[in-house]
């Protein structure tokens, strides 16, 4: 902004951002097609605040900093609010977060407690009831007018038709559509298999649904819905505070967030915006800050508005987890399994606090469904540890005659055709020799999912097989450990730990070696299964295809690529090598494995120290026990190891189920005895 000092540089720059802002509203709120992401919009819009503070002579009614949203469509019949529905100024810090009340000091002394909510990522709704019927659905438009979205927004179940006898005369509320995370991703895999175009993100669905001419096409989108302020109201009760309000809306029947929290001063509305900041992927919802609200409604009329925005709330905002950038190039890697997974190479962009190059495309018919091509702008997610990935293209920003990106016909590293099984979405490199394969298969094996072989890491056994030391899993146990110690951070030290683990490995059960040769679809869960019904893997190689299959457990995919697997010549003699170096082929009995958790159902969150999670939920169902996946009244106990998920935890010690460390769990493991509280750990 160094240009921004001089009074002819500002002007041309103010016009400029103007127009752009003007433009990406449109696109934005009129098109529901914006071509740049929130965080994007936001700087652009903080720049042209910042050039009218230093000239104020620039600053006019007309400048998008002093506008709410974007004009209707005119798509939709035109409502105008009963009173404004105004935007919220926005803050990223906690001293920004301390400014602002430093501002309210201004207006209004004594105590101030505040009401802090999730800023759920969606389309501002105004509801208007009369004689306790819903009349008239609008959304926010520019703030003063917006559409009437009536009849389609009656086809959201979470929407209240009519409220209970007694309800005001006239009642607003004031609320956000959204579309859930797990309806977003339903609503892509179905748009995916009709050949249509994919959602980018669950705000643009949301919106995309609404906005329909044809509610029964709303009706089917599943968006949800959430009430967080009361507007006007003629006949009804008198509040104080904001938090009443929220809790009268609950009685009339209107979702509200269970996630509100009243809190006496600014530095406990910091914890409640770091809390949700780590904890904001735990929800089934995307959410993109917090909002903080003066809880005393008096106060709040003292502190009033400006033209824009009320005095009395500020958008604590989190850091953007989608930027746009350009697709340089899509590439294929060729995983441990033969897996061909395109991959997108990015113009480096800084998303989630991460510098993004890779992103993935997981398969064919996701770059087909996503109808990406190298040179497009796309937009790409990172959120928190998620491997980045690219939602989609931004469709007006392509250029002109861009040709569609087509997956390749033979493997990118040894040259072989790449296959593509019937009812399958992924494809696959034939040769079991690809050297693409070779470092992940050995590396995978070696883990400590498989025959747990500490020392012999990706990067060690990538340069093992460049030296020639490895081509397969059983070179492991005939690995030349003098040449081994020639090579660089080698001591006898270091080398005879890692023949102790190579020797060590041989007597792991038969379930660890099964997942550690790598047969596609078979993982930790049907290893051990196949291991216990089998016995021993010469039985498991001797068995049909029907035999495989009538493992409880496993079904007719598992049972083809198990005997698809152990019929290939190279797998033979691999096998073969490995029983002549003696690693443990016996797998045990049924009887063998006490069933102690018979009728129990255990929950594992986070990560544990001496177990992947394959191997812990391999081990309750070894013992008659349920994994599932998510915690419900059903569950029995909640394993929780390092970083779990927040929302697993929080439901657990909501139903009081007992939460278990790793030593508890391998207490239970030994006994299936729960602790006799139900409070938790």
């Amino acid at each position: 902004m160094a240009g921004h000092d001089d009074p002819d540089q500002a002007a041309r720059r103010a016009r400029e951002l103007r127009e752009l802002v003007a433009y990406h509203n449109h696109r934005y709120f009129e098109l529901d097609d914006p071509e740049i992401s929130d965080a994007e919009f936001d700087e652009l819009v903080a720049e042209l605040a910042a050039i009218e503070r230093r000239h104020p002579e620039l600053a006019t009614a007309e400048s998008p900093t002093q506008q709410v949203g974007g004009a209707p469509a005119g798509l939709f019949a035109e409502v105008r609010h009963r009173s404004p529905m105004m935007s919220l100024d926005k803050t990223t810090s906690y001293e920004e977060l301390l400014a602002w009340g430093r501002r309210m000091e201004r207006y209004i002394s004594g105590e101030v407690a505040f009401t802090c909510e999730l800023k759920v990522d969606g389309l501002a709704m105004s509801l208007l009831y009369e004689e306790g019927r819903l009349v008239q659905a609008a959304t926010r438009g520019n703030g003063e007018v917006g559409e009437d979205v009536t009849a389609n927004v009656l086809t959201v179940d979470a929407v209240p038709r009519r409220l209970p006898g007694g309800s005001p005369e006239i009642l607003e509320v004031r609320g956000e559509i959204y579309m859930t995370i797990t309806a977003f991703e339903k609503l892509n895999q179905h748009q995916a298999e009709a050949g249509a175009r994919v959602f980018i993100n669950p705000r643009n669905a949301a919106a995309g649904s609404l906005r329909q001419k044809d509610p029964s096409v709303t009706a089917g989108r599943e968006l949800s819905f959430t009430a967080y302020h009361l507007g006007d109201v003629v006949g009804g009760p008198s509040f104080r505070y904001h938090h009443e309000t929220l809790e009268w809306l609950r009685e009339l029947g209107f979702p509200v967030s269970p996630y509100v929290a009243t809190v006496p001063s600014l530095k406990e509305v910091d914890e409640y915006c770091t809390t949700w900041l780590q904890r904001r992927h735990s929800i089934d919802f995307e959410i993109d800050g917090t909002v903080v609200k003066v809880d005393d409604l008096a106060q709040r009329r003292e502190l009033g508005a400006t033209s824009k925005a009320p005095r009395w709330a500020i958008a604590y905002k989190f850091p953007p987890e989608e930027k746009n950038t350009l697709l340089r190039d899509i590439m294929v890697s060729i995983g441990r399994t033969g897996k061909a997974t395109p991959f997108a190479v990015l113009e480096p962009v800084v998303v989630g606090g991460a510098n993004v190059q890779l992103a993935t495309l997981h398969n064919e018919d996701q770059v087909r469904a996503k109808d990406v091509r190298p040179g497009d702008t796309v937009v790409v997610r990172r959120a928190g540890d998620v491997i980045p990935e690219v939602r989609g293209p931004v469709l007006s920003l392509r250029p002109q005659g861009l040709p569609a990106w087509t997956f390749p016909t033979t493997c990118p590293v040894c040259g072989s055709p790449l296959q593509r099984l019937p009812g399958e979405a992924d494809t696959y490199c034939i040769n079991v020799d690809c050297p693409g394969q070779r470092v992940q298969r050995i590396a995978h094996f070696a883990s400590r999912a498989a025959m747990d072989i500490e020392g012999l890491g990706e990067r060690t056994v990538a340069l093992f097989c460049q030296e020639g030391l490895l081509a397969d899993v059983a070179d492991i146990y005939s690995l030349d450990y003098e040449r081994v110690q020639a090579f660089e951070g080698f001591g006898p030290t270091s080398v005879a730990n890692l023949a102790r683990a190579i020797e060590a490995s041989k007597s792991r059960p038969l379930a660890n070696l099964l997942v550690g040769l790598s047969v596609r679809h078979l993982g930790a869960n049907g290893s051990q299964l196949l291991a216990r019904a089998m016995g021993h893997l010469d039985r498991l190689m001797e068995a049909s295809e029907e035999e495989i299959a009538a493992v409880e457990g496993i079904g007719p995919v598992i049972a083809a690529s198990v005997k698809r697997f152990f019929s290939l010549p190279r797998n033979r003699e691999v096998v073969e090598r490995l029983r002549a170096a003696g690693v443990n082929f016996a797998g045990p009995s049924r009887t063998e494995v006490p069933q102690v958790l018979a009728g129990k159902s255990v929950v594992v969150t986070g990560t544990l120290q001496r177990w992947s999670r394959e191997q812990a939920e391999a081990a309750i169902k070894a013992r008659g026990g349920k994994a599932p996946g998510s915690v419900s009244a059903r569950t029995s106990a909640l394993v929780v190891g390092s970083d779990p998920g927040s929302a697993k935890l929080s439901k657990a010690q909501e139903l009081g189920i007992p939460v278990l460390d790793e030593e508890a769990f391998e207490r239970l493991l030994e006994d299936g005895q729960l602790p006799a509280s139900r409070s938790g750990a």
